[in-house]
């Protein structure tokens, strides 16, 4: 029940603007340094939604780049869907970017590196996926609402 109520209360607070002003600037930095000291286990923001580190080559530079993303974990455990929501903000975030041109990345998942591809979700595909991913955190269609550009979904696979 608490859980519950703290869920809510999250959903609540990630819908407002302070929050997509503020979040993008402690949240990836926060993640990523527990990450690190934790070795790969354990991830803050992950205690509301479940979350990857997701290691990708830079669409401009070729290097690697680290991004901690919220995911929705698919059935089965055979893959993830990454959301480019940039907490509402309007353009899309980098690792999209990144993603499109350099689709073969790694996610790190509970402590376990995967390496994974990447494919972005178009048409009934995407539409179904942006339904279970409604379903699964409701702030994200406030976060659409906001912006005139279509979030971006992707869909990482094992490789």
């Amino acid at each position: 029940m608490a859980r519950a109520v703290g869920v809510k209360l999250m959903q609540k607070v990630s819908s407002t603007k302070l929050f997509a002003k503020i979040a993008p600037h402690f949240i990836p930095a926060m993640d990523k340094a527990v990450h690190k000291l934790t070795r790969g286990k354990v991830m803050l923001s992950a205690r509301m939604l479940p979350g990857v580190i997701l290691t990708a080559k830079g669409a401009k530079t070729g290097e690697p780049r680290t991004t901690p993303l919220a995911c929705m974990p698919e059935e089965g455990g055979t893959g993830w869907l990454l959301i480019g929501s940039n907490f509402g903000r309007p353009g899309h975030p980098a690792w999209t970017a990144n993603l499109l041109k350099n689709p073969e990345a790694q996610v790190s998942w509970k402590g376990e590196d995967i390496a994974v591809r990447a494919r972005l979700l178009e048409g009934e595909e995407r539409a179904a996926a942006w339904r279970a991913v409604l379903g699964f955190w409701p702030p994200y269609a406030t976060y659409q609402a906001r912006i005139e550009r279509e979030i971006r979904l992707f869909r990482l696979e094992r490789r």
